[in-house]
């Protein structure tokens, strides 16, 4: 019984570890990723706010930013948390997707 589902279920955690990359791959993952940074990171912030909004912003300030919060280089209330959460291919999808929006 135990060899009839192995392959079934090693296609399955295949499936889930390669979830990331395929994500990553899919045209709107940046557009999908970046909808969760919209909660906080609206268009509805002044500048110099405490959380600035992203719409516009340069891709690599992005890309730089989140790399450091995850990595834990720089400091934040919750960010370090979420940035934990994302690959360098999401980071860059979102990033992407971020930098061409309008401010």
């Amino acid at each position: 019984m135990r060899s009839r589902y192995l392959p079934r279920l090693l296609v399955a955690a295949l499936g889930v570890c390669a979830a990331p990359a395929v994500l990553a791959a899919d045209s709107d993952a940046g557009r999908d990723i970046a909808a969760n940074c919209a909660s906080c990171h609206h268009g509805d912030r002044r500048s110099g706010a405490a959380i600035p909004a992203l719409a516009g912003v340069d891709k690599t300030m992005i890309v730089q930013r989140m790399r450091e919060f995850r990595d834990g280089r720089r400091p934040s209330t919750i960010m370090q948390q979420l940035a934990k959460g994302y690959t360098d291919e999401q980071i860059e999808a979102a990033a992407s997707y971020l930098a061409a929006q309008k401010p």
